[in-house]
């Protein structure tokens, strides 16, 4: 299951400039938070996230790769500036949970398929 729903350049990304290289480099742990990260979404919405297609895969990558991007930045925020972290992880945590609520709609799900 792991990064079918998105890269690991787009979670890098939104963890920002100033995340902890020693994690942006460790393919096994963003591999891990991957695989937890699209098994949450599925979760949420109640179907497998990985078979979305079209514009409904790419409001699930969004929410992946901000889910993912908020461990980065959680598992050391000492790289970046005052509140930098605290911004990032709200964020990043609005548009998980914006991304969430389109997915859970089930016409968005049935466009999908």
């Amino acid at each position: 299951m792991t990064w079918t729903l998105c890269t690991s350049g787009a979670a890098i990304a939104k963890a920002g400039a100033n995340a902890n290289t020693t994690i942006i480099a460790s393919g096994a742990l963003l591999s891990t938070w991957s695989t937890e990260a699209e098994g949450r979404i599925s979760a949420e919405c109640h179907t497998d996230a990985t078979g979305f297609t079209g514009q409904i895969l790419a409001a699930a990558g969004d929410a992946c790769s901000s889910l993912i991007a908020q461990n980065i930045i959680a598992y050391d925020t000492t790289g970046y500036l005052a509140r930098e972290a605290d911004t990032l992880l709200n964020v990043n945590d609005d548009r998980y949970t914006r991304a969430l609520n389109i997915i859970k709609n089930k016409e968005n799900q049935r466009l999908s398929s």
